[in-house]
């Protein structure tokens, strides 16, 4: 992927000053560029303004960066320090997620040390059945728990509806936490919040500025309603540390050491503006409308997903042929597309997130796709 030139000269003046930028003391700019990205992302993303955000170096660490605040939290609600016991002999925390979550989050969950997660259904979009997470949590009944929903279903680019299951999930107790690698960013384009609304009442939330934002990896974005909970999971004390009663940016990362990942960020926002993202997303959005319209043309071609957001699924009459256009595809070398599996199918799998992707890009696409199943036809 393509990084956005802002962006990317950020983050050559970041590895030039190779300062570790986990106090403020230390790199007071760095905190304060930080300080600011944080609240240009709140105000862009809807969500709370009195959130914590921590730059971590992916989505995968930032969804195991804002669990393991739930995870202390509600455990500490239940009468358990799990700073100074561990988690051998107490309470017991339950994690519901859907059935069709991104892998990441069972990572975190195994790197928490919370095991396996209890799974809900979902409709054909993967979205989380209100009806069946209400019944799981009623079935549990009281006691720590979290639950983990989606913004942006890897393969439909569906969301949850966030209305419905948050108010359900805070009705019986249970903390909310977001996965939104991709998919949070509808939130900053008037043209597509509404496949949001209802995210802002969750209690925290992940996302990737790799993705949408073009920045370069190592960019994962966590943001925490509680700050204090965020702080309490995530801070070190050290007397060497030169730190006041500041919250500080190691608070908010699993990193004692880290590179100044705020400035690549605050960079791109900068650049673009409020307006900037809102097209971005608009345009990557409508990418992928172009090229779901020109596959349904195609002889063959069943395009799966309903196509809300940046994600297409295709499918070309079978699983041999299916990954045999992918193959050829990727030998080809004209486009950059890759196969999956989705309800039981093989199928070619298109992610539109580059932000230097044009017209040009989608229909030399669809022809190099054309062209691959026409051989092979």
């Amino acid at each position: 992927m393509a990084q956005h030139p802002a962006a990317m000269a950020a983050d050559w003046l970041v590895s030039a000053w190779d300062q570790n930028a986990g106090l403020r003391t230390v790199t007071p700019a760095h905190s304060a560029v930080g300080d600011l990205a944080g609240a240009w992302l709140l105000d862009l993303l809807g969500l709370p303004g009195e959130s914590a955000v921590g730059f971590t170096t992916g989505a995968t660490m930032a969804n195991f960066t804002a669990l393991a605040a739930p995870r202390d939290d509600v455990l500490r609600r239940a009468g358990w320090d799990v700073a100074r016991h561990g988690l051998g002999g107490g309470p017991a925390v339950r994690v519901v997620v859907g059935a069709e979550r991104h892998d990441t989050v069972d990572v975190a969950l195994r790197y928490l040390g919370l095991g396996a997660p209890d799974v809900v259904a979902v409709d054909h979009q993967g979205r989380v059945r209100p009806d069946a997470l209400e019944e799981s949590l009623a079935e549990a009944g009281p006691g720590p728990a979290v639950v983990v929903l989606q913004a942006g279903n890897i393969h439909s680019g569906a969301s949850d509806p966030f209305e419905e299951t948050v108010e359900t999930a805070h009705r019986h107790g249970a903390w909310v936490h977001v996965d939104g690698a991709f998919g949070l960013w509808a939130a900053a384009s008037p043209a597509y919040r509404h496949l949001m609304r209802g995210h802002e009442g969750a209690d925290s939330w992940a996302t990737d500025a790799h993705k949408t934002l073009n920045v370069p990896y190592d960019s994962g974005l966590c943001v925490v309603r509680d700050a204090a909970a965020l702080q309490a999971a995530m801070g070190v004390q050290g007397a060497y540390l030169l730190r006041d009663e500041v919250c500080q940016p190691l608070d908010k990362v699993p990193e004692l050491s880290r590179r100044g990942r705020a400035v690549p960020v605050w960079a791109v926002v900068r650049c673009l503006g409020r307006d900037g993202v809102a097209e971005l997303v608009e345009r990557l959005c409508r990418h992928a409308t172009s090229l779901a319209d020109a596959l349904r043309t195609m002889p063959g071609v069943t395009v799966l997903n309903d196509v809300v957001f940046t994600q297409v699924c295709a499918t070309f009459g079978s699983d041999e042929r299916t990954d045999e256009v992918v193959g050829r595809l990727l030998a080809d070398g004209t486009t950059w597309m890759t196969g999956s599996t989705w309800h039981g199918q093989r199928v070619l799998r298109i992610s539109v997130s580059n932000w230097s992707t044009t017209d040009e890009d989608v229909e030399r696409s669809v022809e190099a796709v054309r062209r691959v199943a026409t051989e092979i036809a």
